[in-house]
């Protein structure tokens, strides 16, 4: 049975890549565009891992990772911040909101599935500094 992915971005263009680089790669992916639609998702889909964009209209992605992380229906699934806001202190925010990882945009392609299976087998970058794209190596 394939990984379920969460993915939580208002962006089209990147939902679209996101959503067709995982699917390729044989993971299932879920969408959401919004903070609400993210915390039911996690909640009744109960995904494997959720790509999180933090700079998400209305609830922020460090919101909605507070909320999952504070809900024990929840707390368990990794949360990876998905975002173009890479510096060290938005890396320390993220991770502070409870979030496991750290991929910045623009997204590596190549990179990404690779990132994501490492994230799926317990890997965590709380807290380490690192290249563009994470800090896990």
């Amino acid at each position: 049975m394939p990984a379920r992915i969460l993915i939580v971005e208002d962006n089209a263009l990147n939902m679209k890549l996101v959503s067709d680089l995982l699917t390729i790669h044989g993971y299932e992916v879920i969408q959401a565009t919004a903070g609400a639609q993210a915390l039911h998702l996690a909640t009744t889909q109960r995904p494997d891992l959720i790509l999180m964009d933090i700079a998400l209209k209305g609830m922020t992605g460090l919101e909605i990772t507070q909320r999952l992380k504070a809900d024990s229906r929840t707390a368990a699934i990794p949360i990876v911040a998905l975002t173009a806001y890479a510096g060290e202190e938005d890396r320390r925010r993220a991770f502070l909101a409870g979030c496991d990882g750290f991929i910045a945009k623009p997204i590596n392609t190549r990179e990404l599935p690779r990132m994501i299976a490492y994230y799926l087998k317990g890997g965590s970058a709380c807290g380490t500094a690192g290249d563009r794209t994470d800090s896990h190596r």
